[in-house]
């Protein structure tokens, strides 16, 4: 893929990480010009074979995302009302990312609300910036209700309790909280932030695409009843299991010390040293 069509969004690729830098300024507001370009790259990465993981960053040190273009709302409310499923192209982009085979970071060093904010929850992993990440759903202040999947995604992020409080109450959620009620995965030092994420791409990315991306998949699945979830699981593994590369990876893993004592006091240090080859 050349991912060259792109005004808003800077893409550059390091064999299967794949970054997007989004470029709106002045506040990184999702007009539907970027929205266009959002929804264009989700198709793309989609289906792209070669990328594993995708990091989705900002130019902008104090805004990720700021929210949905409120001017363009007006723009929609004042004409004729269409059919509920008018609404549903932000969702069709939020569960692309979500469902892709390609592994979804948000680095979220700044400010994110609304429609931005939606769209980080879709992604599987989110990272933050103490004191300076925060996160905003305002638009029951301003009269509606987040329309792009966040009444949906946050409960199942936070809790029906907590989600309430921040979509109801329009508060800001700082980093710190939002890591620690699980909207974020960790919330970093400014300086520490892009190397974590950037090691922690390259290091999935490293290992077998297609158990990370059958891994994936095997998560999602855990949004079925226990038992369904289970049985996808099983047949996940068992596709794995018997394949070339995992009997390869597997005596490896064995060769370079796994089930030694040695070994297990250092697995994720050797998990990696198996995936180098």
């Amino acid at each position: 893929m050349a991912y060259d069509t792109y005004s808003l969004i800077h893409i550059a690729r390091d064999g299967p990480v794949v970054t997007a830098t989004i470029d709106n300024p002045p506040i990184n507001i999702v007009t539907l010009a970027l929205f266009g370009e959002l929804a264009q790259l989700a198709i793309e990465l989609e289906a792209d074979p070669s990328a594993l993981v995708f990091v989705l960053k900002s130019a902008d040190p104090d805004f990720f995302l700021a929210h949905f273009d409120v001017a363009a709302l007006i723009a929609m409310a004042e004409g004729p009302q269409g059919p509920v499923d008018d609404a549903s192209a932000y969702h069709e982009m939020c569960n692309r990312f979500q469902t892709m085979n390609t592994v979804t970071i948000a680095q979220i060093e700044g400010r994110v609300g609304g429609g931005g904010s939606e769209l980080s929850m879709a992604f599987d992993m989110r990272f933050g910036v103490r004191g300076k990440t925060i996160i905003n759903q305002m638009e029951v202040p301003i009269g509606i209700i987040p329309g792009g999947t966040g009444t949906q995604r946050m409960p199942r992020l936070i809790g029906r309790a907590r989600a309430l409080e921040v979509i109801l109450g329009g508060i800001d959620m700082d980093a710190e909280t939002a890591e620690r009620w699980g909207w974020l995965n960790r919330a970093l030092a400014a300086g520490e932030i892009d190397a974590y994420v950037s090691a922690l791409a390259r290091r999935i990315a490293s290992f077998p695409p297609e158990a990370v991306r059958l891994a994936k998949q095997a998560i999602g699945a855990a949004a079925l009843p226990l038992a369904e979830g289970c049985r996808v699981e099983g047949e996940l593994f068992q596709t794995l299991l018997f394949s070339d590369t995992a009997r390869t990876q597997m005596a490896r893993f064995l060769e370079l010390g796994g089930q030694t004592r040695e070994g297990e006091l250092r697995v994720a240090a050797l998990s990696a040293e198996v995936a180098a080859g």
